[in-house]
């Protein structure tokens, strides 16, 4: 039996056997005659696909088809082949195109309908500020009913994606797919997910089983990155470029400083070349390149037309935020000119690349993505890397944009961070030399991270250069026994696996990351655990676990067809997601068994009359009429110990053996300490030289602003306070959620420039009512993501000042005149040794250590802020 194609002069002849189909069933179930005639037909029309490589993806499709051995095949079934051909075919753009013309269903893994109706106007168990935390922050919008998601639909979503990614994976290779099997796999991992007993990482909640993941690859389902500038006289200007375009998908980026004296900075052509800036990621990234290529290889110096980048305010599609215009952009671009016009002739210093890298997490703030994350690594014997911060102009315009950390050796000298370290908490130290020798401390050496160079800005994965890395949160606690936590630890592994089976968009990311598949399952809530079941049981868990998933990743591994992953296991510092269930995040002690949890929310927001209605204590904000503060009591079900109340021994005992039982990458802790345990941080960090792979040390301090996000309280109270308290119910709300980047820890989030001027603002406010002309409208602040970059005080009477003197935020430079301060050289201030005084001339002598003590009480609670 032979049926041809014919499309003008080009006939092309299928020789089709008796096992191949005789009809189909179109939607309506209407059966006709099956015709691959109308196959070619219909790609070529709706794809615009060359009609001989049409051709060629339906003999692929037909070679499909022939072995399900069907007399009738679903129409839908055939326009899924054709979409999975044009994707082997390396068709992205056409297999998008089709794929949008017909049914998404067709060409997805669905859920069963029925076993999602069971879930519909059903809550799963919130923790106490669950629900309001996975409204503002994953929920996405559905256009069509003009609403944000429930959980449920979060969670089908999310199912979705993956076993979607799974499928398109096994029909790209040509491997079997059990439909059946895999409908029973994807509603257990949802039932999981709906019980808290594992969760996606928070971009995981946000962006998986979305169309941005069909369009451009799964950078933004990972958490955080790495990329090295030790070859950077070979690939030139690739690194800054991939670092860029990470922050803008929302991924946190660490980088290092080996590219330094390795190659000499160009003086560009003595010509200019226009570049129009397309309006995208991609051209802001070219924007970069063409700058960089000028000073790199000598080439013209280009000039910038940004005709074609939205104005500020305008809504941007896809990843989502709203756009900020070319300001920032050009900002970055200029400051990056004005650095390398000052080293033509000269080679890079390890300063020069912070700076460099530091001013694109800068421009990424301002722009799209309001929080940036960057961990910069150096050497411990470069003093210029490791006091660039002391500089105080630059840390303020632009060194802010990274935490610093040291590669540090065992047997160092511990001696010279110290000072630093009990001071603010830097440099964190990096074993790398243990990263690359070990997967479990404490187990043989395997050396099976050999080339890896750095850790994300985090510190729970170690990398590669160009490596990603995605992380998934198991809550032990949560579970009633080890054989529960199992089963628990498959479906984790096989989320995070399942984003390795994706693609991004640049080829050397694909190259390490095809080869390590390396991934994070990681555990929360450790403490609660601790308290729930005991700390012995649960590290035996860990051990029994870790090599369960050994054997789950070499099983999955072959299925795939993928190489094993180098690493699986991690502890992250976690955050947002932790507070859906409720509890303490990563391997981190709670604040206390009774406290109360403060969040601020827009006074605009409908989130505020729902939680009205539920009884919850609101007022308003101290530092903004804009906002409203929310209260929620919360008691500790599995409660040890508050955090005050542990030394830092215990701490890094517990990171000591998850490093040892469970983690073979890393264990992400910032530990913290009291000023009498200052004595004892030198011989702290060599107990663990040989034990963990990296730390960050914290001093625990007091505060005493107002409206603190977390303030102890007893028992007693929390019953008074939770009593009136109305069940949560479906919440019908209409904002768009904010959306997550990063790890979700807090340790990689910068404090949010609102919160910073009011509370800034209320403390200058409240201690200098001697200064009769200055009132709350005459304090003026530069913020960037969060740091206060410049305060200043008008020279003027209070009547002759704008009435929004005080959120002039995006002031360059205010110099103090006449206003009871003293005057500081270019009007920078320097909160460390500042004097504020009355008009009388009386020094207010108590002012700075209010302002020291509220920095202090924001680095306690996780929030970056350099001084």
């Amino acid at each position: 039996m032979v049926q041809s194609i014919q499309n003008d002069n080009h006939e092309i002849k299928f020789s089709l056997n008796s096992i191949f189909p005789r009809h189909i069933r179109n939607s309506r179930g209407d059966i006709k005659p099956f015709n691959p005639d109308k196959m070619v037909k219909s790609l070529n029309k709706e794809t615009g696909l060359d009609w001989d490589e049409c051709i060629q993806v339906v003999k692929d499709s037909l070679k499909r088809i022939t072995v399900l051995g069907l007399e009738i095949i679903q129409t839908s079934m055939i326009r899924e082949t054709l979409c999975l051909d044009l994707l082997a075919r390396n068709h992205e753009r056409e297999r998008h195109i089709y794929a949008k013309l017909i049914n998404s269903s067709v060409i997805k893994f669905r859920l069963d309908p029925e076993f999602i109706d069971q879930y519909r106007g059903k809550q799963p168990e919130w923790g106490p500020l669950g629900y309001i935390t996975y409204k503002r922050t994953y929920a996405r919008f559905n256009e069509s009913e003009n609403r944000t998601e429930e959980f449920y639909e979060t969670a089908q979503r999310v199912v979705e994606g993956v076993y979607s990614i799974q499928k398109e994976h096994c029909f790209k290779l040509g491997l079997p797919w059990d439909h059946a099997k895999a409908q029973k796999s994807a509603q257990r991992m949802f039932e999981k997910i709906w019980t808290f007993r594992f969760l996606p990482p928070g971009r995981g909640l946000w962006m998986m089983g979305t169309e941005f993941i069909d369009k451009h690859g799964s950078m933004a389902l990972n958490n955080c990155g790495f990329v090295s500038t030790k070859d950077i006289e070979i690939k030139k200007t690739k690194a800054f470029e991939w670092l860029m375009d990470a922050l803008m998908l929302g991924v946190g980026v660490g980088f290092d400083t080996k590219g330094a004296g390795k190659f000499t900075i160009k003086e560009p052509k003595d010509e200019t070349v226009v570049f129009e800036v397309p309006d995208s990621r991609e051209g802001w990234v070219q924007a970069l390149r063409h700058l960089l290529t000028a000073y790199f290889e000598g080439e013209a110096m280009p000039i910038y037309d940004f005709s074609k980048v939205r104005s500020a305010g305008s809504l941007i599609r896809g990843f989502g935020g709203v756009a900020s215009g070319p300001g920032p952009l050009n900002e970055m671009l200029n400051s990056q000119k004005e650095i390398l016009d000052n080293l033509i002739g000269k080679t890079l210093s390890s300063v020069d690349i912070v700076d460099m890298m530091n001013l694109i997490g800068k421009c990424v703030v301002a722009g799209n993505v309001r929080r940036s994350a960057e961990i910069a690594l150096g050497d411990l014997d470069d003093e210029a890397y490791i006091t660039c911060k002391q500089d105080q102009e630059a840390l303020y315009h632009h060194r802010w944009a990274s935490n610093n950390s040291i590669i540090g050796k065992r047997g160092m000298d511990y001696d010279r961070i110290l000072e630093g370290i009990a001071k603010n908490g830097e440099p964190g130290i990096i074993w790398l030399e243990n990263a690359q020798a070990y997967s479990r401390m404490g187990h043989p050496r395997d050396d099976k991270d050999k080339n890896a160079v750095g850790v994300n800005p985090c510190g729970e994965q170690t990398l590669e250069s160009f490596e990603l890395c995605c992380l998934v949160e198991t809550f032990p606690s949560r579970h009633e026994s080890y054989e529960e936590f199992e089963e628990t630890l498959k479906y984790a592994y096989l989320y995070a696996k399942s984003v390795t089976l994706v693609n991004v968009h640049w080829n050397e990311t694909n190259a390490v990351m095809g080869k390590n598949r390396r991934i994070g399952t990681s555990q929360t809530g450790i403490i609660d655990a601790f308290a729930r079941h005991g700390r012995n049981t649960i590290l035996q868990w860990s051990d029994r676990g870790y090599n369960f998933l050994r054997q789950q990743d070499e099983q999955y591994s072959e299925f795939f067809c993928v190489p094993q992953s180098i690493k699986i296991t991690t502890v992250k510092p976690s955050g947002t997601v932790s507070l859906l269930p409720g509890v303490a995040p990563g391997i981190h002690y709670p604040h206390s068994e009774y406290y109360i949890r403060r969040i601020r929310i827009s006074k605009e927001s409908t989130l505020i009359d729902l939680l009205r209605e539920a009884n919850y204590h609101i007022e308003q904000d101290a530092y903004s009429d804009n906002s409203m503060v929310v209260e929620f009591p919360i008691h500790e079900k599995n409660f040890l110990r508050a955090k005050k109340d542990v030394s830092i021994w215990e701490q890094l005992a517990n990171a000591v053996d998850y490093q040892h039982y469970w983690s073979d990458n890393q264990v992400s802790i910032t530990a913290t300490f009291q000023k009498d345990e200052i004595k004892d941080l030198k011989y702290a960090l060599q107990f663990v030289e040989d034990k963990l792979k990296g730390i960050s040390l914290l001093p625990l301090t007091d505060s005493g602003y107002k409206q603190m996000p977390y303030e102890e309280i007893t028992k007693e109270d929390f019953q008074v306070r939770s009593a009136p308290l109305k069940p949560i119910k479906t919440w019908i709300t209409h904002e768009k959620s904010v959306g997550t980047v990063y790890c979700d820890g807090d340790s990689c989030h910068q404090v949010e420039e609102a919160n910073v001027l009011r509370e800034m603002e209320a403390i200058l406010n409240e201690k200098i009512p001697a200064v009769n002309e200055i009132t709350s409208n005459t304090f003026g602040f530069n913020v960037q993501n969060g740091i206060i970059i410049e305060v200043g005080l008008a020279n003027k009477q209070l009547s002759d000042l704008p009435e929004n003197f005080s959120q002039l935020t995006h002031l360059r430079r205010l110099t103090l005149k006449n206003c009871g301060l003293k005057q500081i050289p270019e009007g920078m201030i320097h909160f460390s040794n500042i004097e504020f005084v009355d008009l009388s001339g009386n020094i207010l002598s108590d002012l700075s250590d209010v302002i020291k003590s509220w920095i202090e009480s924001l680095r306690t609670a996780g929030k970056t802020v350099i001084l």
